[in-house]
């Protein structure tokens, strides 16, 4: 799509606008309107206001919250307009996973503007909080136990200053916090498994920072969801789920190229179009990196091509 009008909602908490102005192409040809984030609102409101200036491209200029608020928003109405990325977060786990640039502002804007758009399916989980139910979308991952501890367990001061390695420094603390637990799983409200794990993460995209793949077969344009179950308790769960994400899943499907993830004692891949996950014990929900409460009861589903990315 050629636009004639690109508008650009960014996080100013994360850059000055200055510096954005200074990495547009030259000569864009193309009306902009710059739309600021709120603190209390990330990106839905400044997404709209774009919409309603005209624009038919959205350039989210900011982090995985940021990214998220907008992505939502555009599949939530149904809007035609085309997203792009600006890399500006600590985690960018979106921009990583469609290979935008991630060190250079002028050439993600470039890509932004210039880019060519593809379809990638949308995420929603529904968490039932003491306050009520809560629907959000996820472009990347949504889960809980290590993968939510790791978010909220993690430093924001060390965060600032050592970027992706401060959710290493967590780990610890995260599996401490991670205790087993019984998890029912159910389609349709028909059970369809049972399992006693640590933590369940539901992915439309596989890789985190550091290159770390999570879920090997995760595509965001294939209509489905990767699960991913882990149950390690004691060293040589550990040791397991190791080999399951290195050897496994890693460089023998490499060298293999075996279409689908294995799993393990201690690691189990499910694809799914619909998962409901009820808790034993309420556990913090996360998505995209950012927590959304507490609770005993999931309910994720996907919707296919629901956003248009370059």
């Amino acid at each position: 799509m050629n636009a004639n009008h690109v508008g650009i909602v960014w996080n100013p908490s994360k850059t000055e606008k200055a510096d954005l102005e200074a990495a547009l192409p030259t000569q864009t040809g193309v009306d902009i309107t710059w739309h600021e984030t709120e603190e209390d609102d990330p990106g839905k409101s400044a997404t709209q206001a774009a919409l309603d200036a005209g624009a038919e491209v959205i350039i989210a200029a900011g982090g995985d919250g940021t990214v998220r608020a907008i992505a939502g928003h555009l599949a939530e109405i149904g809007s035609s307009a085309e997203l792009g990325i600006v890399p500006l977060g600590t985690g960018n786990l979106l921009a990583r996973n469609l290979d935008v640039p991630l060190n250079s502002l002028g050439e993600a804007m470039d890509r932004a503007f210039n880019g060519t758009a593809r379809e990638i399916d949308m995420g929603w989980v529904e968490v039932t909080l003491p306050q009520g139910m809560n629907r959000e979308p996820f472009v990347v991952m949504a889960g809980f136990g290590i993968d939510a501890h790791m978010i909220t367990e993690t430093n924001d001061d060390l965060k600032d200053k050592a970027g992706w390695l401060a959710y290493v420094e967590s780990l610890g603390r995260a599996v401490s916090a991670s205790d087993v637990m019984e998890i029912n799983l159910s389609r349709g409200g028909e059970p369809i498994g049972h399992e006693s794990a640590h933590t369940l993460i539901v992915g439309n995209c596989g890789t985190l920072q550091g290159g770390i793949t999570l879920l090997p077969d995760a595509d965001p344009t294939d209509g489905e969801l990767d699960v991913l179950i882990l149950k390690a308790e004691g060293v040589a769960g550990w040791l397991d789920t190791m080999k399951n994400m290195v050897w496994d899943n890693g460089l023998r499907k490499m060298m293999a190229k075996d279409e689908s993830a294995q799993s393990s004692e201690s690691a189990v891949h499910q694809r799914i179009s619909s998962l409901t996950i009820e808790l034993e014990q309420p556990r913090i929900v996360e998505v995209d990196g950012d927590e959304v409460g507490e609770t005993n009861r999931i309910d994720v589903t996907i919707k296919p091509a629901a956003l248009r990315v370059r």
